[in-house]
């Protein structure tokens, strides 16, 4: 189990005049072994941060750390450490070759490891980390099309599991699904945060997830963190406006939704 911590980090895109500051000056702390929620409305800066732990764009400001070493930068010690840092994306079809079989996707994240295992072994693994996720080893050979998303979902978790991580971000993974298979994935995901001691930063816009999932919450707003805690204290009795507001918005069954009122 590993702590994953931002410490006042902004990401800069563009430059000069036309530069968008997406981040700012954020401080947050996923604790080990812990699923903590990342909300906000689209825009927020929530893929930004997810994307910078991962190396995919680079912090203009701030350090982040795993579990005291800092992962920003392209030294090969750096990648090394970051390799354990390992993110779900949320479209399952466009993070998955569709010319690739699933069994050779899933192998590939072994390569972060560093090993080169044999072809045996490869083999094996794929099929152990296919079990893990529910689906037949018997259909490592089959290409993303033949599945479903959800299934290709549970494929690309199986994918970052292949690298071992010690932290998983989840980014919006089950905003491209259908709903009645998105309990399948979200079940799934505490299923393996439990059994392999996962530390995950779980990003999304949806509270009744959240709530669902996570142990503590950071609400994000314009590229700042306006509120932190754990997630019944937040969600049940917010602190900030910005909460309140995003709570209001949530359609209730029952009552007439007052679009005014939600914009």
């Amino acid at each position: 189990m590993s702590t994953l911590e931002y410490a006042n980090v902004s990401v800069r895109y563009g430059h000069g005049a036309g530069a968008h500051l997406a981040v700012q000056d954020v401080d947050l702390t996923v604790r080990s072994g812990r699923v903590h929620g990342l909300v906000g409305e689209s825009g927020s800066g929530k893929s930004t941060l997810a994307a910078a732990a991962v190396g995919l764009v680079r912090p203009a400001a701030g350090t982040i750390r795993l579990d005291g070493v800092d992962i920003v930068g392209s030294s090969a010690s750096v990648r090394a450490t970051r390799r354990r840092v390992q993110m779900i994306f949320q479209d399952p079809f466009s993070a998955l070759d569709p010319r690739m079989p699933i069994g050779e996707s899933i192998a590939e994240g072994m390569r972060a490891t560093g090993r080169r295992p044999a072809r045996a072994e490869r083999t094996r693994r794929v099929k152990e980390l296919l079990e893990l996720v529910h689906i037949d080893p018997a259909r490592a050979g089959e290409p993303p099309g033949a599945f479903s998303g959800g299934q290709c979902q549970r494929v690309t978790i199986a994918r970052a599991l292949a690298a071992e991580p010690d932290v998983v971000i989840a980014d919006e993974i089950t905003s491209a699904l259908d709903v009645s298979v998105q309990g399948v994935v979200l079940n799934l995901l505490r299923e393996l945060q439990a059994e392999l001691k996962l530390t995950i930063l779980f990003i999304s816009h949806n509270l009744a997830v959240v709530r669902y999932m996570c142990d503590t919450v950071s609400v994000m707003r314009q590229g700042r963190i306006v509120e932190s805690g754990a997630t019944e204290s937040v969600l049940s009795a917010p602190s900030h406006p910005y909460t309140r507001e995003l709570l209001a918005a949530v359609p209730v069954m029952g009552e007439r939704f007052d679009w005014e009122k939600a914009t």
